[in-house]
């Protein structure tokens, strides 16, 4: 069993033993830290909170435990039950609330589930304020109400149409380009809440022929959820059976977004965002952000549009923060999350499939077209096993010494640019390893930086 306590949440398997997994006392520990800590945020205030849910099979025990404990200190919730990420993101503003809590585990097997906690913004909460919430968890400093001060739960089913009609409203969003360019689609929602919301989507864009592949919202994951190359192998195959333009596939939180192209290649996980990017830097000039272990395809995609692109650390609230510092049109991460802050600062698949769409149809090409139309990258990730004596931060240090005459970004461990390849060392936070990610024009000369790194890494141990 495990539980991983975070700054950003709380994440185990379910079952085990209390502080060994996800147990029902963890989940009302935490949920009850999370409560307290938005009362000390804001004395005196009758508090709301947003939750929803993957459709994990734990899902609804974990949305009972969390209901319970929000409002057993007060706090009234809004339950929107079987959700996405992006929707209870959104839905946080929407109600005025003063927080929200997503219950899923993002691309984790099912036996995994998590409380992912959000600001009164609809963001991720900060690491200062992570870091707050787990002190008054470890000491359990909770104070419940009384009878007449209980919180109240409103469930309210109908954010899956007003997540939608925001969608919609995006002034880059073409609905009647789409519907004339009479797509056909495959979907892998992974039997999550996917499986709910893509097709709607899709049906409200004017998309008629659709292929629902695994959208039963069960929870039972008909393969690894993680939208990966080598999971994607029964979306592929439907596709060339249809005879379909394009597959979409979503993790079981639907924040991430993958596709497929119509003879049944891979779009490419990293290129759901320069994809979107380059559609957006058309018709709105301005910056863009994506982390530093995320293709240089979108850097050249912005450059060559005569705009900036940053880089950040990596994590989904560090390359929020930069958009906001720098202003960004559009941003994300090279995992298949697309931000796009005309609609929110949160990753949404829903917002990255209706972009794309607009874009394919507008260019009125096929989708391994578009693909081919952007500079040609391959990543390759490794990392080096260390005994815990050694000192990494001497190392990346050395490192970067080493390649001072190059481009070196040390946000985030250390990055180097060589030329058009790149390779970024980070420490791991929670075992003695160095990730060592590196970008070339190819696997085979990606997978050859990389070893010339750990061969010059190895001979500083």
């Amino acid at each position: 069993m495990t539980l991983i306590k975070s700054i950003s949440g709380i994440r185990g398997t379910i079952g085990g033993s209390v502080n060994e997994g996800l147990t029902p006392i963890d989940t009302v520990k935490f949920a009850s830290a999370y409560g307290t800590w938005l009362i000390n945020q804001n004395p005196n205030k009758r508090l709301k909170v947003v939750i929803g849910r993957d459709a994990r099979p734990s899902g609804q025990m974990v949305s009972n435990l969390v209901c319970s404990s929000l409002i057993g200190l007060g706090i009234d919730v809004v339950n929107l039950g079987l959700s996405t990420t992006p929707t209870v993101e959104i839905a946080v503003p929407m109600e005025n609330a003063d927080g929200g809590i997503i219950l899923t585990a993002s691309h984790n097997p099912k036996q995994w589930n998590a409380l992912k906690l959000l600001n009164e913004k609809g963001e991720f909460i900060s690491g200062a304020e992570g870091i707050a919430l787990l002190e008054i968890a470890e000491k359990a400093s909770f104070h419940f109400a009384e009878v007449d001060d209980l919180g109240l739960v409103t469930n309210d089913d109908s954010y899956l149409q007003k997540h939608i009609n925001a969608v919609l409203a995006l002034p880059l969003v073409n609905v009647d380009a789409i519907k004339n360019a009479n797509f056909s689609v495959v979907i892998d929602a992974v039997n999550s809440t996917g499986g709910i919301f893509i097709p709607a989507l899709l049906e409200a864009l004017g998309v008629d022929n659709i292929t629902k592949l695994y959208c039963e919202p069960n929870g039972q994951f008909p393969h690894n959820p993680e939208p990966l190359p080598e999971h994607l192998t029964d979306l592929a195959e439907k596709i060339k059976e249809t005879k379909a333009d394009v597959g979409f596939t979503v993790d079981p939180d639907v924040d991430r977004l993958a596709m497929v192209c119509e003879d049944g290649s891979m779009f490419g996980e990293e290129y759901t965002l320069v994809a979107v990017a380059d559609y957006v830097l058309s018709h709105t000039p301005g910056s863009t952000v994506s982390n530093l272990s995320s293709t240089r395809a979108l850097r050249d995609v912005t450059e060559q549009r005569g705009e900036k692109y940053h880089a950040s650390a990596v994590g989904e609230v560090n390359v929020v923060n930069l958009m906001k510092t720098e202003n960004a049109i559009i941003g994300g991460e090279g995992n298949g999350g697309v931000i796009y802050p005309e609609s929110h600062y949160g990753r949404d698949a829903l917002v990255g499939i209706a972009l794309f769409l607009s874009h394919l149809a507008i260019k009125n090409c096929s989708a391994s077209a578009l693909r081919d139309s952007f500079p040609k990258y391959c990543i390759s990730k490794n990392k080096i096993q260390l005994t815990p004596q050694i000192d990494v931060d001497h190392i990346l240090n050395k490192m970067a010494d080493n390649y001072k005459n190059e481009e070196v970004d040390t946000t985030d461990g250390v990055k180097i640019y060589i030329g058009k390849e790149w390779v970024h060392l980070r420490k791991s936070n929670t075992e003695p390893i160095i990730r060592i990610y590196s970008e070339s024009r190819s696997i085979d000369a990606a997978n050859q930086l990389a070893e010339r790194f750990k061969s010059e890494i190895q001979s500083l141990i």
